[in-house]
This record gives structure tokens, sequence and C-alpha cells, in this order.
């Protein structure tokens, strides 16, 4: 009999030629706008080599790097704090911070702020400093964290036992009342000879907040500056005044401290970007500034981009949007939250995406002066019940799959088409697309990237998550 020998490289041909190709898949999650399907896990897609050419195309280009993304989330406001903390019970509220900060368990929120003293969502009015009668205090010799410490503060330690990562910024709606014009904390500017004392306090609260095992990533300055609610805390400030007490007070204490706290200027709306501007304009406050934040009730999101071109070394933070009674259906909600607030966001530099409150009760409170039908996040009843907010879904489609560290990269702007998209990628190599059909009809649509091209199917008025 014959023998045949192969040569080894032929023999290496056909065994690899019998492996089978490998193809890659992308997993999809979609929310409707008939609200019957919330961020549910639908059919995964195969990246292909060829595509229908008479389909729309998201191109991706992860070679095109923008901005890196810190996080996702809310306010725990004094309110939410304390809806957490009175109407659950210890199980239930383990489970419901599970669902809003584990990334196994929940949708990974990434991102708190808190309130620097009381706010209109608080349960009386407050600051860490509020001497007897008659005294100023500027020696901060009465400064306490004691009002926080029942349940802001056991609620912020939960959250960072779940997800130690969560970054926290906190911002003050007033200064004290002593060292205002109004001797109040509701209305009045800040007495200019108390600037070093409020460098001071912001200082203590810091480090108050570190040793009770709370660091403080960010601070804003003053909260919506440009206004003066008539019924809640709140202080006036110019974009003058805040860069003099910046570069004067603020940076040089914060120096001579060495806190390491980033200080984020601005923290109001759209509308004024002239503002974050020219403070940042201002050759010796920049030094001590990491960038600007804004809010979503006034003007248009495009404007943070200015504020980008004009600075492109400072960052971009969005810090406070509130959905509410005035939010129309479902559908309607959806289809503004994600053009306006998660994808027009962050195709205008946002490095961080926040909503109002994370937790209120079913009568939009316990309020303190302000919105009286508010909405959170989630809400907590007073029967011990809870229940996940559209909030929660829309946050869900990107805090629970881009992680912190993230970039920004580059996909084709279709906002023309009503499929308004933005792309990521994240520190493990993994990609992340962020896709709204904002019109009446389904849609396919081509996702063009290095590993191939994917052809989605999208359902009229739909939101979609695509990670590969």
């Amino acid at each position: 009999m014959t023998k045949i020998y192969f040569p080894a490289f032929l023999l290496l041909i056909v065994t690899c030629s019998l492996k089978p190709i490998e193809t890659r898949k992308g997993n999809l999650w979609l929310t409707t706008g008939d609200g019957n399907t919330r961020l549910q896990a639908v059919q995964p897609v195969v990246f292909q080599k060829k595509a229908d050419k008479a389909l729309p195309v998201i191109e991706i280009d992860d070679k095109i790097e923008y901005q890196k993304i810190l996080g996702f989330g809310a306010t725990m406001t004094g309110s939410s704090a304390r809806v957490l903390s009175r109407n659950l019970n210890d199980l239930s509220r383990k489970q419901l911070m599970d669902s809003l900060f584990s990334r196994e368990r929940g949708i990974g929120l990434s991102y708190l702020r808190m309130t620097i003293g009381a706010s209109d969502f608080s349960s009386h009015n407050y600051s860490y400093l509020d001497p007897p009668p008659g005294s100023k205090d500027t020696k901060l010799i009465h400064f306490t964290i004691d009002p926080d410490k029942t349940e802001l503060i056991p609620r912020l330690q939960e959250a960072l036992q779940i997800n130690p990562d969560i970054e926290i910024m906190g911002s003050p709606w007033s200064a004290p009342a002593p060292w205002k014009t109004t001797g109040s904390m509701i209305g009045g500017k800040l007495k200019p000879e108390v600037q070093p004392a409020f460098a001071n306090y912001f200082v203590r609260y810091i480090q108050h907040f570190t040793v009770a095992g709370v660091p403080i990533s960010a601070i804003t300055i003053q909260n919506e500056p440009e206004f003066e609610p008539p019924g809640y805390p709140g202080m006036l400030m110019t974009a003058e005044e805040q860069c003099r007490f910046i570069k004067n007070y603020l940076g040089p204490k914060f120096l001579e401290n060495e806190i390491t706290t980033k200080i984020v200027v601005y923290d109001h709306n759209w509308d004024h970007p002239e503002y974050p501007i020219s403070i940042l304009d201002d050759p010796k406050a920049r030094q001590f500034i990491d960038g600007s934040a804004f809010h979503c009730y006034g003007g248009d999101v495009a404007n943070q981009s200015k504020v980008h071109a004009a600075h492109p070394d400072k960052n971009i933070y969005f810090t406070e949007c509130s959905s509410g009674g005035w939010s129309g259906t479902w559908r309607d909600d959806l289809m503004w939250k994600f053009k306006n607030l998660l994808i027009g966001n962050l195709r205008n530099w946002a490095t961080c995406v926040l909503l109002w409150n994370l937790a209120l009760d079913e009568n939009s409170g316990p309020t303190n002066g302000g919105c009286m039908d508010c909405r959170g996040v989630v809400t907590v009843r007073t029967d011990g019940t809870y229940e996940p907010t559209i909030d929660y879904y829309s946050l869900g489609h990107l805090s629970r799959f881009v992680r912190k560290g993230a970039v920004r990269i580059a996909s084709t702007d279709l906002a023309a088409q009503n499929l308004d998209n933005v792309a990521f990628k994240n520190p493990d190599g993994s990609k992340v697309l962020v896709l709204m059909n904002n019109r009446d009809t389904a849609r396919k649509v081509n996702v063009k990237a290095p590993e191939g091209i994917a052809e989605l199917d999208i359902p009229a008025y739909s939101v979609m998550t695509l990670v590969w």
C-alpha cells in the first residue's frame, strides 16, 4: 500500500480551515416609547462583512477620542436621604441601593451630587455653621456636619460601599445666614468681608466629610448663582464675584491645606455661557479651576460646546435637570431626555450627566419651599414600596454600560435623520453605542465599526444601547 505524505504546512492549512469562523456579536438593550419595554435585553446582533447599502450608516471610529467620562447619576438631596432612610426597611433599602449603584445587580450609577447644607429638597433650612443670634463666627467655631449625620451621610456611605468608585460633588445653595446681606439662608449675597471665612467653610466641609468616609471629588461655588429664589435657600453671585472669590481666597486656601478637590464654576443654565468663559479667561483664577457646570432649565445644550471651544483644556460637567409633572408622556419625555441630556450633553463635551433628586416620595417630596411636582430617579412610597421612574431606565442605558474612565469616540452624526447617537470606548476595550429613533416608524440602521457591520432594527420612538 502506498502512503501519501502531506507537507506540514498543508496539514496546518487543512486543520485551520476546519475551525469555525469566529463571529463578533453585539448585545442590545431597548427602551420603547410606549413604556412597555424598559432597558430590556433583546436579540444580539452579529457583525458581518457586508451590509445593505440602502440603509443609514453610523460609522464608529475609535481612533478619534474626545472627553473622558466621569460618570452618571443624580443628587442625594436631604429629601432623597430621608425617604430612603425612613420609608424603607433595611432589606428593601439594600435591594434598592443595589439596583441603583451595583454594576452587577443594577444600573451602576457612578456620580452623586450633594447639597452643602439645605436646598429646596431638605427637611429644613440649615448650614454647617449656624451660630447663636448676633454672631458671625468667621472663625468657624460652631462648624458642624451633625445635621447630615443621621440620614445623608449613612446613605452616601452605603452607596460607596456598593460602588467605591463613585465620585461625589458638593454644591451650596447658600452661605451661612450670618454671612449674607439678608442675614438669612433665603435671598441676598455674600458679604465681601466674609470671603476668607467662606473659603475656610469649603475646606472644613471637605475635611469633615472625608473623615466621615465620604471623599468629595469636586465642588461648585454656588448653585444657580443668577437666581434668587423667594422661598428656599439661594444666593446671588456674579461671574466677577465668583472669579475674585476663587483666585483671591478659595484657590489659595485649597493650596494651603493641600485640598485636591476640583473647583467647578457656574453651575447654572445653558443660556449664559459667557459666565463661565469670563471666569476662565482670568489667568489667575483659571489655574485653580477644573471646569464649568450646567443645568437644563434654560438655553441650548450646544452652548456647552462654546465654552469648550473657548477653553478646551477645562472640563464640562452637567449637574442638574429634573423631570416632573410637566414632562409629558413617557414617549415625549424619553425622546427629549436622550436628545438633550444623554446624547446631546455628551456630544457637547459633558464628562458627567446628573439628574436632580435621586429619590422622592409619591407626593414629590418632602419639599422645602421649591418644586412641588418634581420626580426622582426612583419613587419611594411612604408604605415602604418603591418604583423606578423613566429617569432610572434612561440613566441605565449609559450608566450600566459606560464605565468611569471611558472616552467618547467618533460616531456619525445622524441627528438630521432623527437617529441621534453617541459612542464610547471603555477602559477594557469594549465599545458602547447609544442610539435613538425619534420617528413614528421603525427603522433599520447599519453600525459600521472596525469589527464589522451590524444591522440594527430600532422601533419607533425608542432608545437602544449596543455593546460589543
